[in-house]
């Protein structure tokens, strides 16, 4: 981390950043991201714009920071010991609710991400790729206990499959993600691709 990014971060407390951050998902939730403004979140949170800017340097970070606040951090560091455990615990981590809101800000994020090259930018390299990292340290763990072939093919598609069917069930089933149907997705779809055992 940079002497700037230090700098920013030690003017707001933990506290404070968390509220922030709520009122921004709840701007997202009401208006959508083209309509979310440094302004608007001023005035919600009773900060200054030069704060504001000074903390997260411009909409985009803040926006998917915001996000990345709201989802459960340490993919990594969940071990049961076999990869049907580790990611039923990676599924587990959030309830119905919680994925069910993740869901909704997800897809009406997903054009302007498209659309916006900032918040692009900041989607992948500051939420994607890091959870990205993550999951694949789990991957590698069961490979290196030999639950997984190293050469596998489906092995470099496994993200795509559960981010596939986390952002995909509303628009196939028009039914929200929830920890019954991507724990039976995983036991169906992810560990057979993988050769990985069911038990």
């Amino acid at each position: 981390m940079n002497d700037i990014a230090v700098t920013r971060r030690s003017r707001i407390t933990p506290e404070r950043e968390a509220e922030l951050y709520r009122a921004v998902l709840d701007l997202l939730r009401e208006v959508g991201y083209d309509a979310v403004t440094m302004d608007a979140v001023a005035a919600r949170t009773r900060s200054s714009k030069a704060t504001l800017y000074r903390q997260w340097g411009g909409k985009a970070e803040l926006v998917v920071k915001a996000l990345r606040s709201q989802k459960p951090g340490g993919i990594a560091d969940i071990d049961t010991g076999s990869l049907r455990g580790d990611l039923h615990a990676i599924i587990g981590r959030e309830d119905d609710c919680a994925m069910e809101r993740n869901a909704a800000l997800m897809r009406a994020l997903a054009m302007a991400v498209h659309m916006n090259d900032d918040l692009r930018q900041a989607f992948k390299e500051l939420l994607v790729e890091p959870e990205i990292e993550e999951f694949r340290r789990v991957v590698q763990r069961a490979v290196d206990r030999g639950e997984v072939r190293p050469d596998n093919p489906a092995l470099e598609y496994t993200t795509h499959m559960l981010v596939g069917a986390f952002a995909t069930r509303t628009l196939i089933d028009d039914l929200p993600p929830t920890r019954a149907f991507l724990t039976s997705y995983i036991d169906a779809v992810v560990l057979p691709a993988l050769g990985a055992p069911l038990h």
